[in-house]
């Protein structure tokens, strides 16, 4: 039994950042139901690999169709939860918009997961991650010394600033509901998002100690005891050795001595450092640096792909990643609670296999379900 059950949600289909919101609840025991696109066109993703749908159900309904519409505020009536990705407007123009909706259900959490927002003169254009978090500041931050910024991928805009916030959002209306006994609109934009990640780098930067030149400050790879090298086997290794102590343990397993070095903190020697840590981490395989550094305080560890995470022993003794289908592990709910811990189940929906089930446990008759299926109101 998770925190979250009891929670009826509604995930309208989408792409990542909502399905990730609508995932860290399912995770956490809330009754996700996606409401896919009826009748299907095209192709539909293999649910086995599907890892942001899993531990939900799928119904699938043509919101073209006026009794498409009529079901879908009937499920918002029972409701707890819609999570909606549209441009402002949309769900507007399907009849079923927040005033709608919470006039049906006042007690509704209504969250909008957009990447510019329901307001601003961006709100209706389209874009991604890439261009969120540009305008955000956070896309400026990231890359090396003299050259072009450097996408994190879409972690930043899309899962971190727009699914994971948009969840909080969510349970932050949850909570203060127990209160109130009243819904409200949660807009999550992944601007605002991946501006909010920022927040501590803003900070330093107002405080005169952080540049807007990518690569040379602390935590943007200016710092030799702050990036990553190539080892001999052609791996790499992550260093973050900032603090004196930390940094005396890195120089310790690189077999330096610290006397015939610059001061840690000479930036003008930043660069000279670097190319001697680069040249003795070129001297030895990605596995003899772990075994060298292993069990230290030099905060120094393997760089690690897709596909060795999930072998690596500290995950395993953490249980970091949990079984999927067909033998595939994927990341494991977080974070942990200890009574009540989230649950990532490796089954994912069907589009619309649950369109019966679900509408059946609304009070729709087979008769009507059947009725509704033949006018291509319901697939």
């Amino acid at each position: 039994m998770g925190p979250l059950s009891g929670i009826r949600v509604i995930e309208m289909a989408g792409l990542a950042p909502a399905p990730y919101a609508g995932m860290i609840l399912a995770d956490f025991g809330a009754d996700v139901v996606r409401v896919d696109r009826s009748p299907a066109t095209g192709s539909a993703p293999d649910p086995t690999r599907d890892y942001l749908a899993r531990g939900k159900r799928s119904v699938g309904l043509n919101m073209k169709d006026p009794a498409g519409v009529d079901l879908l505020l009937r499920m918002i009536e029972k409701a707890d939860v819609i999570i909606e990705p549209f441009r402002p407007g949309v769900m507007e123009k399907l009849g079923a918009g927040p005033e709608v909706a919470m006039a049906r259900n006042p007690r509704l959490v209504y969250a909008r997961l957009t990447g510019w927002g329901q307001t601003g003169p961006y709100g209706p254009m389209a874009g991604h991650d890439i261009d969120y978090i540009a305008l955000s500041g956070a896309l400026g931050l990231c890359g090396r010394k003299g050259e072009k910024p450097l996408p994190p991928v879409n972690l930043v805009g899309d899962f971190a600033g727009g699914g994971m916030l948009c969840a909080l959002g969510v349970v932050l209306a949850l909570f203060e509901r127990s209160r109130s006994n009243k819904g409200q609109v949660v807009d999550a934009a992944m601007v605002d998002g991946a501006a909010h990640l920022s927040t501590f780098l803003f900070g330093l930067f107002h405080a005169g100690f952080w540049s807007t030149e990518r690569g040379i400050n602390l935590l943007d790879t200016g710092a030799p005891f702050y990036d990553t090298y190539r080892t001999k086997d052609d791996g790499y290794m992550a260093v973050g050795a900032i603090e004196p102590q930390f940094y005396s343990r890195l120089l310790e397993g690189l077999e330096l001595e610290p006397s015939s070095l610059p001061h840690q903190m000479d930036r003008a020697s930043w660069g000279a450092t670097r190319e001697l840590f680069a040249q003795v981490f070129a001297t030895r395989s990605r596995a003899q640096w772990e075994a060298i550094f292993d069990g230290t305080d030099a905060c120094v560890a393997p760089i690690l792909g897709l596909d060795e995470a999930a072998d690596h022993p500290h995950n395993v003794a953490r249980s970091t990643f949990i079984a999927g289908v067909g033998g595939s592990r994927m990341p494991a709910p977080a974070p942990r609670l200890s009574r009540t811990p989230g649950s990532g189940s490796p089954d994912a929906p069907i589009t619309g296999a649950d369109t019966d089930s679900v509408f059946g446990e609304l009070g729709v008759g087979a008769d009507a379900i059947a009725e509704l299926r033949r006018r291509g109101a319901i697939g």
